[in-house]
């Protein structure tokens, strides 16, 4: 069952969900922005990460212009048994910012994504092989960017 947010709440989270303030106090300044008391942002945010509803509250990293500019995403086959061990494995890795496990297809049998960021040429090959030799599969598929033609934030609110 779908979570109904009030038009309040609506509206912090569409402020809070963007880029924040650049202020010394950004929650109050959502606050102010909503017409609310600056704990009552405080206390929605973190009864939703209380309840699991949001995961965290953090910065995004724009990898390119950090000097992650080249890329991969894997794909795997993975044994279903094997997952829980392989994921935990693949996760624990700084240069893997994405690791899933989605369905297959007949035409499609990888099972297992990773999504892995370089800082060179070459480097996104290094940690594939790295993670052939730590888990023991080879059966992967890499699929290198070429250019990013979007990448931006979830907006669940405007």
């Amino acid at each position: 069952m779908a979570i109904q947010f009030t038009t309040t709440e609506e509206r912090i989270l569409a402020l809070a969900g963007t880029d924040l303030p650049d202020t010394e106090q950004p929650f109050k300044t959502i606050a102010e922005a909503v017409g609310v008391s600056e704990q009552e942002v405080l206390d929605l945010l973190a009864d939703l990460k209380k309840r699991k509803i949001i995961r965290r509250f953090g910065a995004t990293l724009r990898h390119q212009k950090a000097g992650y500019g080249h890329n991969a995403m894997v794909a795997w086959r993975v044994p279903p048994e094997r997952s829980d061990e392989v994921g935990e494995i693949f996760a624990a890795r700084p240069e893997i910012s994405h690791c899933y496990i989605r369905r297959t297809y007949p035409e499609w049998t990888y099972n297992f994504y990773t999504m892995i960021h370089g800082e060179r040429p070459g480097h996104t090959d290094e940690v594939v092989a790295e993670l052939e030799r730590a888990v023991n599969i080879d059966d992967h598929c890499t699929l290198k960017s070429l250019k990013e033609l979007k990448k931006t934030s979830m907006v669940y609110f405007k």
